[in-house]
């Protein structure tokens, strides 16, 4: 993809009124972290700002060459592992957005350096993993953001606010990166529950919805997305 491409031009650039910043967006998974970065992005974009967009390269759910929300919203990104990889690229960008933050293990280093250029950085990650602990050194970015929010997804047990993310399944490894087909959001008393994907199925049998493992990750999420009324609804039928 070309530099080019990945460019919103605007058609001044006040380098003074921009001392540089750090916007963090954390949360569970499916709390629209990275709905909401895409937001931000775009509203810098519409004031001419230049964009760049950066995704994790391993994370390939929905696409290859740009960050996705879970329903399906494509915008273009470059990708990588290391964010030291595309220091190179920055130069000629306003505005920096980080999608799966806690995935890079330079990220604090990366956005101190960026903000210290005077770009605003804004990042958007899991401030925990499924154990519910620390999810790499992205915390350590907390006391040098100028600004911090927490979303909260529904959980997808009893629809309550859920903070934290759970995990199905058995395996122990941190950084599994999947979808509704391995994770579900989760409150702090379903957080503790042992649920299984077995569980789950029968639970989305209960709800008359149709069971994890008979679907893909697209299905799933699609169906996720759906109000408890809508299935109350349809149920009816």
């Amino acid at each position: 993809m070309s530099l080019d491409k990945l460019l919103i031009y605007r058609q001044h650039s006040y380098p003074h009124v921009n001392n540089g910043q750090i916007q963090l967006i954390f949360g569970p998974m499916f709390s629209g972290k990275t709905t909401e970065l895409l937001r931000r992005i775009t509203r810098y974009s519409f004031a001419r700002y230049k964009c760049l967009l950066i995704k994790y390269e391993k994370d390939i759910r929905y696409s290859n060459n740009g960050v996705s929300t879970h329903d399906q919203r494509v915008h273009e990104a470059v990708a990588c592992t290391v964010l030291r990889d595309v220091k190179h690229l920055t130069k000629e960008f306003d505005v920096i957005g980080v999608d799966e933050g806690q995935f890079y293990p330079d990220v604090v280093q990366f956005c101190e350096e960026m903000a210290g250029m005077k770009k605003t950085v804004i990042v958007a990650a899991l401030d925990g993993d499924f154990q519910r602990k620390p999810f790499g050194n992205v915390i350590d970015l907390v006391p040098l953001a100028e600004s911090v929010i927490k979303l909260s997804a529904v959980c997808m047990c009893c629809y309550g606010e859920a903070s934290f993310t759970k995990r199905l399944g058995s395996d122990t490894k941190v950084e599994i990166i999947g979808g509704a087909d391995k994770y579900m959001a989760a409150c702090r008393g379903c957080h503790k529950k042992q649920i299984d994907v077995v569980d789950y199925i029968n639970l989305s049998k209960e709800e008359n919805r149709q069971p994890l493992a008979s679907i893909d990750n697209r299905q799933l999420t699609r169906g996720i997305f759906r109000t408890k009324e809508s299935v109350a609804i349809n149920s009816t039928m």
